[in-house]
């Protein structure tokens, strides 16, 4: 089984979004980053139906919206990366269910 690129794309986008946002000290530009990477990752999904790229936006963007609170327990980085793991994780496994039920 071959790991669909959209994958590392959503850990690249939650981490990179954070990254640049932090060390830039201009949250908008980890804005941009969040939101190329997950374009990206979207028409990468697209294919799969509008369900499948909506659950997959709405975890991406959970992730992002999720990980704020966390970081008051967990810390700032902890918490980002946690998360990206997750959603990554979440957005393989959903598509190798879809696709192996074509």
């Amino acid at each position: 089984m071959q790991i669909d690129a959209s994958v590392p794309l959503v850990a690249a986008g939650l981490i990179g979004g954070f990254a640049a946002a932090r060390y830039s000290g201009k949250r908008p530009l980890g804005g941009v980053v969040l939101a190329a990477a997950g374009a990206a990752a979207g028409r990468r999904w697209l294919p799969r139906g509008a369900a499948v790229t909506g659950a997959l936006s709405a975890t991406y963007l959970g992730a992002f919206g999720i990980s704020h609170p966390l970081a008051k327990k967990l810390g700032a980085w902890p918490s980002v990366l946690v998360m990206a793991g997750a959603a990554a994780s979440i957005t393989g496994v959903t598509l190798a269910a879809v696709d192996a039920g074509k």
